[in-house]
């Protein structure tokens, strides 16, 4: 879907402020925030921690959301607390259709999916406060059997084993290829 007078000039930047993306979408910058904290609208962070967005970024945030747009691929809630981690799965993720939501916190995850149930979650094993195994096992408990990957830095021989015997789907060790990621979310929730 095309909006008349959204698309840039040749000579209007790429990389857009908080306020500039606000003025682009038509709405406040409180909702914009809202949404970048959400993961609806990818955001980029300056070393001083101020918002970037990508001009291609909000006009496919708008074809997927404005009037007539089509709806997202399946929802993809990615939990972890380091944030660049984050939005690099985000940002693959995206690339192959899938809608993308971050959380940086078990309790923040069970919170959004409280919100709305995602249909796979990729989820670190060591975070602060509760791990990837009780978040786990509290998403059982509550929702049942969403597909979860987990994934993380301190691997073993037996992770793997590990988190299939607790009701992980699949597991990952970091670092890891994207690639390699995106091909197991696809096996499980095609997007």
């Amino acid at each position: 879907m095309t909006y008349p007078g959204r698309r840039a000039p040749t000579g209007e930047p790429d990389w857009l402020t908080l306020g500039q993306a606000a003025k682009f979408l038509g709405v406040a910058q409180s909702t914009i925030r809202k949404w970048s904290d959400q993961g609806r609208v990818p955001a980029f962070y300056t070393p001083g921690g101020h918002r970037r967005y990508r001009r291609r970024d909000l006009e496919t945030f708008l074809d997927r959301s404005g009037p007539g747009g089509k709806s997202g691929g399946p929802l993809v809630l990615v939990v972890d607390d380091d944030e660049r981690l984050r939005e690099f799965m985000r940002v693959n993720l995206e690339m192959e259709g899938y809608t993308v939501r971050e959380a940086s916190s078990a309790e923040e995850a069970l919170g959004s999916i409280e919100d709305q149930a995602p249909e796979l979650v990729l989820l670190d094993v060591v975070m602060p406060g509760i791990d990837g195994w009780e978040m786990l096992q509290r998403m059982q408990e509550r929702y049942g059997s969403i597909p979860v990957i987990m994934f993380s830095g301190q691997v073993d021989a037996n992770s793997a084993g590990d988190a299939e015997q607790r009701g992980a789907r699949g597991f990952v060790g970091k670092p890891f290829d994207p690639q390699q990621l995106i091909e197991r979310a696809k096996q499980l929730v095609p997007a």
